[in-house]
């Protein structure tokens, strides 16, 4: 059996090599141009076990090594560096360091989502991206107008609003500017609405995505997003765990008896909290359990708290129906009162 610790770069990996039946150890780096890395691993006689940290650039890496059927296991990078306490790092020591923690069974390895999952996820993205784009140009525009004295806020993206807009009498260089910003908003608009209807077609034919949908104020795009990136619930010990996983946590510097809490730790995936903080303020209009809480916080931390508060409920709640394979109207006569409602 060989094992191998593996520093994965976009250009080249520097591996660490173990066979376990003769004990000895083989250091190399690979290029990874031309066909380098899949005649190296070809080569391996089987089995073999690779271990990487994580990066954005492992997708092609993660194709091969299952094409090849070689077991490869992804660790959590934050954890792999608190190994090595020395304050060298260099790809030899990165790789022996990957090596180590897989022989002495210590690899700290992360859940990694199917095929499936991770091309859902690409298409969540892609319309992320496409209405972040969008939104800066309608604060650019918003903000044009408002310079001009028109305050027309949501009406603004109206027909008659554009068209309100269009008429100002601005300066050359300003009424470029609007034209501009007009014309790719037009633009962008058009792939958006596709996009939609792409996520709505997806979520409508998974099972778990319309059981979220059951839920007041989630609508496909949240469904769809907070399906492919909890994946499987049953990773997560508790409600906390889920919480710590995306990112709504209060950072913690504690020590003997004084706990001090400070902002969101935003450890996490930063779409999905931004999703479920925009389905929170529609869910507390259509779910009193929820609009008795976020009153509630209103009153006692402010707007911007309550809100992230509700979002972390609302996050809590649709996990729950992912996990016992519930819908809204099963955990709402699962709920014994309005106070375990909360």
């Amino acid at each position: 059996m060989r094992i191998i610790g593996c520093d994965l770069h976009a250009a080249q990996q520097t591996i660490a090599m173990l066979d376990r039946d003769t004990g000895e150890i083989v250091e190399r780096t690979l290029s990874h141009e031309g066909t380098t890395v899949r005649d190296f691993y070809t080569n391996l006689p089987p089995p073999i076990v690779v271990g990487i940290e994580a990066t954005g650039s492992m997708r092609w890496f993660l194709r091969l090594m299952e094409e090849l059927g070689v077991t490869c296991r992804v660790g959590d990078p934050a954890k792999i560096r608190q190994v090595e306490t020395r304050r060298q790092k260099h790809d030899r020591r990165d790789a022996a360091l990957l090596l180590q923690l897989l022989s002495e069974d210590r690899f700290p390895a992360i859940w990694m989502p199917p095929a499936e999952l991770c091309e859902l996820r690409e298409l969540v993205r892609h319309r992320d991206q496409w209405v972040r784009l969008r939104t800066r140009v309608k604060n650019a525009l918003q903000g044009l107008a408002l310079a001009h004295g028109l305050r027309r806020r949501a009406g603004l993206w109206t027909q008659r609003g554009q068209a309100t807009m269009a008429a100002l009498p601005l300066a050359p260089y300003a009424s470029d500017r609007r034209s501009a910003l007009q014309a790719l908003h037009e633009h962008l608009t058009t792939p958006i609405d596709a996009l939609d209807q792409r996520v709505g077609e997806q979520a409508r034919t998974r099972p778990q995505a319309r059981r979220l949908m059951t839920h007041p104020g989630v609508g496909p795009v949240t469904a769809l997003a907070t399906e492919v990136f909890v994946g499987d619930p049953s990773r997560f010990a508790d409600a906390k765990a889920l919480a710590s996983y995306v990112g709504l946590i209060p950072s913690e510097y504690s020590s003997g008896d004084r706990q001090r809490l400070g902002k969101l730790t935003k450890q996490g995936n930063p779409m999905l909290r931004c999703l479920w903080c925009e389905a929170a303020i529609h869910a507390v209009r259509r779910d009193a359990a929820l609009g008795r809480f976020y009153r509630r916080k209103l009153q006692q931390k402010g707007l911007g708290k309550a809100r992230v508060a509700v979002a972390r409920k609302l996050g809590i709640r649709l996990w729950i129906l992912l996990r016992d394979q519930i819908d809204y109207a099963e955990f709402c006569r699962r709920a014994p009162s309005p106070a375990t409602a909360r």
